[in-house]
C-alpha cells in the first residue's frame, strides 16, 4: 500500500483491534469494504455480498475466512494477508474503524451499513453476554480488581459504557456520513434489510455491478435469511468462541428491544450524546425504519 496513503489515516488502537494492520494491504480495483459499527448487520452484508460474488453457491471456504476484518488483532496478519492474496475472486474485507482511519480508492466499493443506535447496543449486550473469550483476548483488570469492559448482565451499566466510548457508535456514523455522496459508497440500513431483503439484495448487487437473474436472487435471498444463516455455520463461519456458535452470535436481529430496557433517563442520554455527534438529516435516516 502507498506509504503516503496509509500515514495519512487516523490511529485507531484498542484490545483488539489496530488500524495500523492496513500498511500491508494491497488493493485491487475491484475490490469491496463492508463497514459499520458494531452489531449493525455487519456479518449479515458481508455474506450477501459474498453470496453475490458466489451466487451459485460455489463457495471456496466460509466468508468469515474469506472476508477479514482487516483490523482485528486476533487474527494471525502473516495468514489473513496470504488468504487475500491467494483469492482469485472479488474480494470483500469488513472495518469497524472511523472513515479517516480506513485508506480510500476511488476504483472500490464501500458499504457502510447503519442501525438504530439503540438495538444496536441491544445486540452488543447479547454479544458480550454470549462471548467467551481466550484468556489473550480478555480486558485488564482495573486497580479495583473489576473487569472492564464486560457485560455482566446489567444493561444499565454497560449503557453508560457504550453511549459514552471514546471510539463511540456515533463517531463512525458521523465519519462516514460526510462521504455518503461519494460515487463509492452505498449506504444500506438494517431496517430495510429486514423489511425488504430481496429488494435490498439487488439494490447492493445493482452497486456492485453484478447481474443477477430472478431465480440467482431468490437463491441468494434463501441463503442470506437468518434462518438459513444460523443453521449453515459452513458459509457463514464457526464462531466457537460464542456459546451456542452460529446460534449465539447470529441470536433474535430483532429491533426494539430498547423499548423494554433502557429508561427514560437513558433513552434522554442517548438522545443528548447523539444530537451532540450527529446532523439531524443523520439521526433521521439512522432512526427511520425505512428510508
Amino acid at each position: 500500500m502507498d506509504e503516503a496513503k496509509f500515514s495519512a489515516l487516523t490511529p485507531y488502537n484498542s484490545r483488539i483491534f489496530d488500524s495500523a494492520r492496513w500498511k500491508r494491504f494491497s488493493p485491487r480495483p475491484d475490490d469491496i469494504f463492508v463497514c459499520t459499527p458494531a452489531k449493525c448487520g455487519t456479518t449479515w452484508t458481508q455474506t450477501i455480498v459474498f453470496n453475490l460474488i458466489h451466487a451459485h453457491g460455489d463457495f471456496p471456504t466460509s466468508v468469515m475466512q474469506a472476508s477479514p476484518w482487516i483490523e482485528a488483532k486476533f487474527r494471525d496478519e502473516d495468514e489473513m494477508y496470504q488468504t487475500l492474496e491467494a483469492q482469485d475472486h472479488r474480494r470483500v474485507m469488513k472495518s469497524h474503524s472511523p472513515a479517516d482511519g480506513v485508506p480510500w480508492f476511488g476504483d472500490a466499493k464501500y458499504i457502510f451499513v447503519g442501525r438504530d443506535g439503540r438495538d444496536a447496543f441491544m445486540s452488543m449486550c447479547n454479544h458480550k453476554e454470549r462471548m467467551r473469550l481466550p484468556e489473550h483476548m480478555r480486558p485488564p483488570v482495573s486497580q479495583e480488581n473489576e473487569p472492564r469492559g464486560v457485560y455482566d448482565g446489567d444493561p444499565h451499566g454497560f449503557f453508560q459504557e457504550w453511549v459514552h466510548a471514546d471510539e463511540s457508535f456515533f463517531k463512525m456514523v458521523a465519519s462516514y456520513w460526510s462521504r455518503r455522496h461519494q460515487d463509492n459508497v452505498l449506504f444500506v440500513h438494517y431496517a430495510d434489510l429486514k423489511k425488504d431483503l430481496p429488494g435490498e439484495i439487488q439494490r447492493i448487487a445493482d452497486y456492485l455491478e453484478i447481474s443477477l437473474t430472478a431465480d440467482e436472487l431468490e437463491q441468494v435471498a434463501d441463503r442470506c435469511s437468518f434462518e438459513y444463516m444460523r443453521n449453515h455455520p459452513e458459509m457463514v463461519g464457526e464462531f466457537d468462541i460464542f456459546e451456542g456458535g452460529i446460534q449465539g452470535f447470529i441470536f433474535k436481529g430483532t429491533n426494539g428491544r430498547w423499548r423494554d430496557v433502557l429508561t427514560s433517563d437513558e433513552l434522554a442520554t442517548y438522545d443528548r450524546v447523539a444530537k451532540e455527534s450527529l446532523s439531524d438529516d443523520a439521526l433521521l435516516w439512522l432512526a427511520s425504519d425505512s428510508q
